[in-house]
């Protein structure tokens, strides 16, 4: 057993909607078994928005081993459809940054939005970003001083699908 705690914050909504576009679903148990096995990541913090009605993939997730950060939610019409928004960037950057900051050795960010670029460079500089895991290859631009940092998920189809 490794001396080093990693933990890694995810952006659930990115995670769920760039795995998504590609046609297959994650398996939450198997992601979190990768991420202990591949990166040792001790608690994965996965951030997304509060709708009762999602319980049952909330206790999925506690149960997978997960720790659930809950954003409130708003819900808004877009072309006739409800939207249902949750945006966890903030928790996500204060659990982080600051919240976890002094309780971890290295991060695993999983998200493709380049809003968290300023993250990530906060993180590279002081030595703390283990890895980026992007849902898939069509990550930001903003990502581009991190691609050294950067795995995809879509290359791991086979070991991550539910």
């Amino acid at each position: 057993m490794s001396n080093t705690f990693n933990y890694a914050f995810i952006d659930s909504q990115n995670l769920h909607r760039g795995i998504k576009s590609l046609g297959w679903e994650v398996d939450y148990r198997k992601f979190r078994l990768y991420l202990t096995n591949k990166f040792d990541v001790t608690k994965a913090f996965i951030f997304i928005g509060y709708v009762p009605t999602n319980q049952t993939l909330y206790t999925m997730l506690q149960k997978a081993g997960f720790i659930v950060v809950f954003k409130p939610t708003v819900t808004y019409r877009d072309c006739g459809q409800e939207i249902v928004k949750g945006n966890v960037d903030a928790e996500l950057v204060l659990h982080s940054a600051a919240i976890e900051y002094q309780n971890y050795d290295k991060a695993v960010i999983v998200t493709n939005d380049g809003d968290f670029a300023c993250l990530l460079k906060y993180l590279k500089e002081k030595n703390k970003l283990e890895k980026v895991l992007a849902p898939h290859s069509r990550y930001s631009k903003l990502f581009k001083p991190y691609t050294g940092f950067i795995l995809t998920l879509d290359k791991l189809q086979d070991q991550l699908e539910l």
